[in-house]
C-alpha cells in the first residue's frame, strides 16, 4: 500500500491479534481510538478496557469496576465462589460523549449497566436492572435506546434516555426466534448496529450439521421490530481443529473500511480474538478473504509500538496500587496485601484458612499467552506459618502449583501440586528444602494444543529443577476462562504469616 502525506501508511494485522484470553470482544472507536471490553468473570477488577490505534496492538488502560458484588461467594468465604460466573458478555457503547458498558450476571440475577465520560481513566456509575438480559446488545437508535437479548429467542427492551432502568411502557418483547433444525447452540452474544437505513443483529451460532462449528450469523431489517432477514456471514476454523471464529462485532476506520472483532476457542490458553476484515454487498457484510480468515492482511491504520498485556513486574511501587495487567480472583482483602510495607516486594499475608489455592483469597493472576511463555518469581517464606503454603500457580479448575509448604514443625518443604478435576488438592511430589527463599517457576506450551504445563524450582535462580508431572491442561467451563498465571498465598492452620515476592519475571515466545 503506498502513502502519500495525506493517507496512513497502514499497518499489517496478524491473527490472532492477541494470543491470550480476552474472550466476548465489544470494540468501539472514537476518532481514532479503539476501545474493547471482554469478559472477566471472576476475576478483579472486572471488565477491562483496553485500547489500540489499529486493532492489532492492544493495552489496558482500565477496568469498568472493583468488585462486582461483596458476598459470600465473591469473597471465596464457606466454600462459596462464582468460578464461571460473575460479568459475561458485556457490550460497549460510546453515546454523545458518554460511555456504557452492559452485562448480566447469571449468578446474581441482575443486568448491570455503567456510565462513565472518560473511559480511560475515569470511574464508572453503576445501575442495576433486576433480571438477566442474556449476552446484551446496546444501541442508542434516535434518542432511544434498546437492548437486544437472549439465546435463540431473542428480545428486544427499551431502556431510558440515560440507560439506567428499563423504560416505563417502553419495548419489551420478543423480537425473533433463531433458527432450530440441526442447531446445538442457538444464537446468542448479540451486536446490534444501524447502518444505511438497515438494523443489523450478529449473534453466535453452533449447528448440529454441516461443519459443525460455531459461526457467525448476520440478521438485518429495515424496520426495528422486523421482520428480520438472515445470513451466515462466516463459517471458517482457520485450520485449527474445526473451532470456528464467531462471536463478537464490527467497527469501521476513519476510511470507511470495516472490520470484524471476533474470538475463536484455542484450548487451554482459552478463548482468544482475531480481527476479519468486512466488505459490504448490497448492504450485506461479507466476512474475511473467499470466505476465510486470513492469517495476515494490511489494513489503512496506523502503526504502534507493541503494548504488553502481560508483563513483568519488579514490585517497585510508590503507591499501593498495582499495574494494571493484574487481576485478583475472586475480590481481595485488601488488609493482608501490600506492595509498600516491604519496598520493591509483594507481600501476601494470610487472614484465614483455605483447603486449596481454589479458596485461597488474594491470589493474584495474569493471563497466559501462546504460543508458550513462562513465568518466575522469587520468595521469601521466612515468615510463614506451619500449614501455610505459597508459590505460583496454573489457575484452572484442573490447576497446577509449585510452592513451598510449611511441616507441622517449621520445617519447609518444595511441592507440586494439582487438581485432576475433583476439586481436591494431591500432591504429586515434595522435597524438603533449605533456606529462606526459593526461586519458582512455570513453564506453558499451547502449541498446536499441546497444552502442557512444566514446573520448576531453583536455589539460585540459574539451575533449575523440575518438581512433579506436567500438568495436561484442560480448558473447562467451571471457571471459563484461560489458565492464568497467578502468586498465592493460604493457610491451613495458622493466620497470620505471610510470603513476600522480590519480582514476577515473564517471558513469551513470539
Amino acid at each position: 500500500m503506498s502513502s502519500t502525506a495525506n493517507e496512513v501508511s497502514g499497518t499489517i494485522i496478524k491473527n490472532p491479534v492477541l494470543w491470550a484470553d480476552v474472550p466476548d470482544p465489544s470494540v468501539i472507536r472514537v476518532g481514532t481510538a479503539y476501545y474493547m471490553v471482554s469478559t472477566s468473570m471472576h476475576s478483579m477488577p472486572g471488565c477491562p478496557i483496553m485500547k489500540s490505534e489499529n486493532l492489532m496492538d492492544w493495552e489496558i488502560v482500565n477496568y469498568v469496576y472493583e468488585t462486582l458484588e461483596d458476598n459470600e461467594a465473591y469473597t471465596l468465604q464457606n466454600g462459596k465462589y462464582v468460578y464461571g460466573k460473575g460479568s459475561w458478555a458485556a457490550s460497549l457503547r460510546e453515546h454523545e460523549g458518554t460511555f456504557y458498558v452492559c452485562f448480566s450476571s447469571l449468578d446474581m440475577n441482575r443486568f448491570y449497566v455503567y456510565r462513565t465520560t472518560d473511559i480511560e481513566h475515569g470511574t464508572w456509575e453503576r445501575s442495576v436492572i433486576e433480571g438477566l438480559h442474556h449476552d446484551p446488545g446496546l444501541l442508542f437508535d434516535d434518542g432511544r435506546v434498546f437492548v437486544f437479548h437472549g439465546n435463540g429467542n431473542i428480545r428486544i427492551v427499551e431502556l431510558t434516555a440515560d440507560a439506567t432502568e428499563l423504560k416505563k411502557d417502553g419495548i419489551n418483547q420478543q423480537l425473533l426466534e433463531t433458527e432450530r433444525d440441526g442447531i446445538g447452540l442457538r444464537c446468542e452474544g448479540c451486536h446490534a448496529y444501524k447502518r444505511n437505513g438497515y438494523y443489523y443483529l450478529f449473534f453466535i451460532e453452533w449447528p448440529r450439521t454441516g461443519n459443525g462449528r460455531r459461526r457467525q450469523i448476520c440478521y438485518r431489517s429495515r424496520a426495528l421490530l422486523g421482520p428480520y432477514e438472515r445470513k451466515v456471514v462466516l463459517d471458517d476454523d482457520m485450520g485449527y481443529f474445526n473451532n470456528g471464529v464467531a462471536q463478537g462485532g464490527i467497527v469501521d476506520a476513519p476510511d470507511n473500511t470495516w472490520y470484524a472483532v471476533l474470538f475463536q476457542d484455542h484450548g487451554a490458553v482459552g478463548r482468544i480474538p482475531c480481527v476479519v476484515p468486512v466488505s459490504w454487498v448490497e448492504d450485506w457484510p461479507v466476512f474475511g478473504r473467499d470466505g476465510a480468515v486470513p492469517e495476515a492482511f494490511e489494513a489503512s491504520l496506523p502503526s504502534s509500538g507493541l503494548k504488553p498485556i502481560v508483563i513483568s513486574d519488579e514490585f517497585e511501587y510508590d503507591d499501593n496500587k498495582l499495574a494494571l495487567n493484574w487481576q485478583w480472583n475472586h475480590n481481595p482483602d485488601n488488609r493482608l496485601w501490600s506492595v509498600t510495607a516491604r519496598p520493591g516486594w509483594l507481600r501476601l499475608m494470610t487472614g484465614s484458612h483455605a483447603s486449596s489455592v481454589l479458596f485461597a483469597r488474594n491470589t493474584l493472576t495474569q493471563r497466559t499467552e501462546g504460543p508458550a511463555c513462562s513465568g518466575s518469581a522469587l520468595m521469601d517464606f521466612s515468615r510463614m506459618k506451619p500449614g501455610d503454603y505459597a508459590g505460583l500457580v496454573a489457575m484452572q479448575n484442573r490447576f497446577g502449583t509449585v510452592g513451598i509448604r510449611i511441616a507441622a514443625g517449621g520445617e519447609p518443604y518444595v511441592e507440586m501440586c494439582v487438581n485432576r478435576g475433583d476439586g481436591g488438592e494431591e500432591t504429586v511430589e515434595q522435597v524438603r528444602f533449605a533456606g529462606k527463599r526459593i526461586y519458582l517457576k512455570i513453564d506453558f506450551n499451547f502449541r498446536n494444543s499441546t497444552d502442557i504445563a512444566l514446573f520448576y524450582y531453583s536455589m539460585d535462580g540459574a539451575a533449575w529443577i523440575q518438581i512433579g508431572d506436567q500438568l495436561e491442561m484442560k480448558y473447562t467451563l467451571e471457571h471459563f476462562m484461560g489458565y492464568r498465571i497467578g502468586l498465592f498465598n493460604y493457610a491451613s492452620k495458622h493466620s497470620g504469616g505471610y510470603a513476600d515476592y522480590d519480582y514476577f519475571r515473564y517471558d513469551r515466545e513470539v
